[in-house]
């Protein structure tokens, strides 16, 4: 991956949550998103964490959409903390600053939230929440329209956008494809992959300022 490089000016790790779902409710294979998660790496120190711990599966469709990110699993280090990735019910809150995740981590989120601590998502990463961190505050996450154009509406258990409007949010979105990441108190959200960048970006502002 060119042009990137690991920020190590924070002091230990931070948890990113991959999913651990393989297929969609139509039986399509699924997974993490390469790009949601290449980013936020070169960006801080992340610890890898997923449901059911150790090689969380990838989507196979994101490598051939950022084949330019493809080295990303390439990285030996990427490959060693993927192979080792933690069962969430291993990570602690108490441990870490922030999470990052991209899909199923409703404990931990919830944990990180009352706790006051940096609580961001990416893409369908912000339907996991457990408790309600949506009411009254402005949010985003991949919008109804961009799961029309992918044809996935009928694939999901509940379209984001819906969801978080559901909750009481303020969702706010760019075009389709479009970067958008939207910041409120402790809660952090990207709209897409291309939102992956600006978003870990935003959440190491936060973090260098409380060092």
């Amino acid at each position: 991956m060119a042009d990137h490089k690991l920020n190590h000016s924070l002091i230990g790790a931070h948890p990113f949550v991959f999913t651990s779902t393989d297929k969609t409710l139509l039986g399509k294979p699924t997974g993490w998103y390469l790009l949601e998660a290449a980013y936020p790496y070169y960006v801080y120190q992340i610890d890898f964490a997923s449901p059911k711990g150790p090689n969380p599966p990838v989507d196979k469709s994101s490598m051939d959409y950022f084949k330019q990110d493809a080295g990303f699993l390439e990285d030996p280090v990427v490959k060693e903390k993927l192979a080792n990735a933690k069962k969430l019910s291993e990570v602690n809150a108490s441990d870490y600053d922030a999470i990052f995740y991209d899909s199923d981590s409703i404990r931990l989120a919830t944990e990180f939230f009352r706790g006051g601590k940096v609580t961001a998502a990416v893409c369908h990463g912000s339907a996991a929440p457990g408790v309600n961190i949506y009411k009254g505050r402005r949010a985003t996450g991949v919008s109804n329209v961009e799961e029309e154009n992918f044809k996935t509406t009928n694939d999901v258990p509940f379209l984001v956008e819906t969801r978080i409007k559901e909750l009481g949010g303020q969702y706010s979105c760019s075009g389709p494809g479009e970067a958008c990441v939207v910041v409120d108190g402790n809660v952090m959200t990207g709209q897409n992959p291309a939102s992956g960048k600006g978003l870990a970006e935003e959440i190491d502002k936060v973090l260098s300022a409380s060092v």
